[in-house]
């Protein structure tokens, strides 16, 4: 039996591929900030509820003692993210000229620190696994590639702290990838899907967008590492 966590699960892109994978056989602990959010959503699923703070060190390190206790871990979802620079107001995204300090370090703390506070604290337990994965939940918007074709949505995107953040987690997975060769440690791109993230205004839904995270999250020993997807295939850096 595989066991999977998936951090931010509660509801989003998580909650589904938290059901993609229960239905496909896997134990998942559901991670998420809010207990009784997450027993809520573990419950509909028939997911193990456990709570997780990414920025966190106890609430971490309380998760690891958890899923250590019943067993192990075998594949590490890192979905968790926020985007500071969305205005909910207006659903509008604040540009170079508005984005501060204090933006991007929150941004980071969660979306990059987090991440790597994360994969830290269960290297332990993966390490056991026979079939080690780790699928770092990344964004389009940070293909250097893409931001910088004109034309493209990405190139028309504004903001900084957001892309910023997951063209670290691209690094960081690659970085990892290398250091790690037993393990299928990727970087995926759901595309722009509907979410409290950017206030519902993706144009697909979470079933579309938790496509690449399943997919990805179900690798072999023999399956790709170190690579950045989307549904369609590799994506350019």
């Amino acid at each position: 039996m595989t066991t999977t966590l998936i951090t931010g699960a509660n509801k989003g892109l998580g909650f589904e591929t938290a059901r993609r994978l229960v239905a496909a056989g896997h134990t998942v602990y559901l991670g998420s900030r809010d207990a009784e959010r997450g027993r809520r959503a573990a419950e509909q699923l028939g997911a193990r509820a456990v709570q997780l703070d990414v920025t966190d060190d106890v609430s971490v390190q309380a998760a690891v003692r958890t899923i250590e206790a019943d067993g192990g871990l075998d594949v590490l979802v890192n979905n968790a993210g926020i985007a500071s620079e969305w205005r909910s107001a207006d659903n509008t995204v604040i540009g170079a000229a508005e984005v501060t300090a204090d933006i991007m370090r929150q941004t980071f703390e969660t979306n990059v620190i987090g991440m790597v506070r994360v994969i830290h604290a269960f290297l332990p337990l993966l390490h056991r696994s026979a079939a080690p994965v780790v699928v770092n939940v990344s964004s389009g918007l940070a293909s250097l590639t893409r931001v910088t074709s004109p034309g493209t949505p990405a190139y028309g995107y504004t903001g900084v702290a957001y892309p910023a953040s997951k063209s670290a987690v691209n690094m960081i997975t690659v970085q990892y990838a290398k250091a790690f060769p037993a393990m299928r440690i990727n970087a995926v791109e759901p595309g722009f899907t509907r979410t409290d993230l950017n206030g519902n205004s993706g144009t697909q839904t979470v079933e579309q967008g938790a496509e690449i995270i399943v997919r990805m999250a179900q690798v072999g020993p023999d399956g790709p590492t170190g690579g950045y997807f989307d549904a369609e295939g590799t994506l350019p850096w």
